[in-house]
């Protein structure tokens, strides 16, 4: 006959609290991978995100480049707002260049610079042509002309 005086509790509880440790350790090892493996997943999109949002960027700036005149040296446009004053009376002239180094606009007693837009304030005494001169780092020289009547 079996003596089963032999065993102790201890070696039931022993066995019991291995088992329980490494069930314990596999969960947690789980828990690990499974955190491990979101965040790695969550960084690749986000990275993966960036470089479409870099690439979209790349893609505007381009597009903003090319609406400017690009690398071209040009007037981009010259013009009266509004065209037809009475005496007296203010009027907007406004003018973009691209590439340009300097700009001059006659007759004007205000400075003007070279930008993509810009306005400048005029009273015109009778009906008046301006003239706007843009030069390039290279010294091309371009001109566009526009009148503003004085009624």
């Amino acid at each position: 006959m079996l003596d089963a005086s032999n065993e102790t509790p201890q070696s039931g509880m022993r066995t019991y609290v291995l088992i329980s440790t490494v069930v314990f350790i596999l969960a947690l090892a789980y828990v690990v991978w499974v955190f491990w493996s979101r965040a790695h997943q969550d960084k690749m999109i986000e990275q993966r995100t960036a470089e479409q949002r870099q690439a979209q960027e790349k893609s505007q700036d381009a597009q903003a480049v090319t609406a400017m005149g690009g690398n071209k040296f040009e007037i981009l446009e010259f013009y009266a707002s509004p065209g037809a004053v009475n005496s007296g009376d203010d009027t907007q002239l406004c003018y973009g260049v691209s590439n340009a180094k300097t700009v001059t606009l006659e007759p004007q007693s205000n400075a003007v610079w070279p930008s993509y837009e810009r306005c400048v304030s005029v009273t015109p005494k009778k009906t008046t042509t301006y003239t706007l001169t843009a030069t390039s780092a290279a010294g091309e020289t371009k001109k566009s002309t526009l009148t503003v009547t004085v009624e």
